[in-house]
């Protein structure tokens, strides 16, 4: 079972985009749509304030009828935020988001911002984990 920071050193892409919380929501939702990302954390003189997701646009923005260019980040993004630290499992990880119904789970280190997973970076792991352990028991079965 790999650890937060085994996966994190693992990403190929690994810088994390943030926004303010007085960013306009317009101005976020184009970040996340030129990035092709799905949420951007939300940091506050260098600290995690929050967590801003176009889950959050889409069931925030048009039913409370806010204006995308005048609404700010802090009106609509998740204020408490479920973080994860390095030596954290991937297990622990996909229970979380289960449990909370997450897509991202921003990591911290001593406080500090130092990654972001995704849920598409569990379900990567998960895959090559069980790609080789069918390996390790092929070779087994073969007496290799």
């Amino acid at each position: 079972m790999k650890t937060v920071a085994e996966i994190l050193r693992s990403k190929s892409h690994a810088y994390v985009y943030s926004v303010g919380p007085n960013d306009s929501v317009l101005d976020a939702v184009k970040l996340m749509a030129e990035k092709g990302i799905g949420a951007l954390v939300v940091l506050a003189h260098g600290r995690l304030v929050g967590i801003v997701s176009e889950r959050d646009y889409a069931r925030k923005v048009a039913p409370l009828e806010l204006s995308a260019s005048s609404a700010k980040v802090s009106e609509i993004m998740t204020a408490e935020v479920i973080t994860v630290g390095p030596r954290d499992s991937s297990q622990h990880c996909m229970q979380l988001m289960t449990d909370h119904h997450l897509r991202h789970l921003p990591v911290l280190a001593e406080g500090e911002l130092i990654g972001l997973l995704s849920i598409g970076d569990l379900v990567k792991q998960t895959i090559a984990d069980q790609a080789s352990l069918i390996q390790q028991l092929e070779q087994y079965i073969r007496g290799e």
